[in-house]
């Protein structure tokens, strides 16, 4: 473990649960990827680009809850702005996506 951080720190890092309502290719991206739209309740519709196109295809992603950082600042990738940071886990080479174990409301804060 390189980097300890303290309990101060990660409170400042905003984790929702969100459910994806669009998942399109992205053709511009450096690495394959999708472009997400996801639905963070009263925060309202926020865009990701995630590389996950070996594990999901987009029909997948449709009414799925992922877990996200939603207070990054806005960041170009490529044509496309992404406004949020989907979380998952790596294994290997490819990326499974974090999710609550039961359907919860869109925006709830992870704790």
């Amino acid at each position: 473990m390189d980097k300890i951080i303290t309990f101060e720190d990660f409170t400042k890092v905003d984790l929702r649960v969100g459910t994806i309502v669009e998942a399109n290719d992205f053709p511009n991206a450096n690495k394959p990827a999708y472009q997400l739209t996801i639905d963070f309740g009263d925060l309202g519709l926020r865009k990701s680009s995630a590389q996950i196109t070996t594990q999901y295809t987009k029909e997948d992603l449709i009414h799925r809850q992922v877990v996200a950082i939603v207070n990054f600042p806005k960041k170009q990738i490529a044509n496309f702005m992404s406004e949020c940071l989907v979380m998952g886990a790596v294994k290997e080479d490819d990326v499974f996506l974090l999710h609550p174990e039961t359907k919860v409301k869109n925006g709830s804060q992870v704790l």
